[in-house]
């Protein structure tokens, strides 16, 4: 199926299929969105007690989908835009201060979603598979928005750019908000579904149902790479 039809909530059932977006090199760029280490990592599964395996078993299909897809999915494009001179930019997650004071209330709240993540540990930084190289910006945040919480309306408007293309983790959460803001100051925005993951496929596939045609276009990294002519 094409992304042109793929994805579809009732809003969009019968709706015309949408033109192609506006991705040409000088002003498109790539963003990946919080695939830090911290989600990567996971204890020994024989050394926990068995309902924390049970919790462990839940999570295998999310990283059997990072190891396998997301990651070399999202270096090839990484790969690809560095090639052709296209602006790679990273998000992540990260507090400025040692016991977290300064993160959102999001990062407070007791549950999955309670990070405690200092800028310089080894949890918060990005795995070295998808490394910034040279210059490439990084953006800190303690939001789940990659631009509320940081500069980077301001960045992308200083780079001149008009699409964003997003990767990264988890679609249900940091990826949505970060394309619903980027939707809300009139950025053109792509998300790469195979470069993303949320918790479940599930939450995955529902998501990008919910956001595709009304705050970005759903397409797949070949169905992206045939557009953009990055071969």
């Amino acid at each position: 199926m094409s992304w042109k039809t793929a994805y579809r909530s009732i809003y969009y059932r019968g709706a015309p299929e949408p033109a192609d977006p506006d991705l040409g090199k000088a002003h498109t760029a790539l963003l990946v969105i919080d695939v830090q280490n911290v989600y990567l990592a996971r204890p020994e599964r024989a050394a926990l007690p068995p309902a924390a395996q049970a919790d462990y078993d839940a999570w295998t299909p999310f990283h059997d989908r990072m190891h396998a897809t997301v990651i070399p999915r999202t270096r090839d494009l990484l790969a690809r835009f560095r090639e052709h001179g296209i602006e790679c930019l990273f998000a992540r997650i990260a507090c400025h201060t040692k016991d977290g004071r300064d993160r959102s209330l999001s990062q407070k709240m007791p549950g999955w979603n309670n990070l405690l993540l200092p800028k310089d540990e080894a949890p918060s930084q990005i795995p070295d598979a998808l490394a910034p190289v040279g210059d490439e910006i990084v953006v800190t945040k303690t939001t789940d928005s990659a631009l509320t919480g940081t500069n980077l309306r301001l960045i992308l408007t200083n780079l001149g750019i008009k699409t964003v293309v997003c990767c990264g983790i988890f679609t249900d959460q940091c990826v949505s908000s970060t394309v619903r803001s980027l939707a809300d100051e009139s950025f053109n925005v792509v998300v790469v579904e195979d470069c993303c993951a949320a918790g479940s496929d599930e939450l995955h596939r529902k998501e990008l149902e919910i956001i595709n045609m009304i705050y970005c276009n759903v397409m797949s990294s070949a169905e992206l790479k045939t557009l953009m002519a990055l071969g």
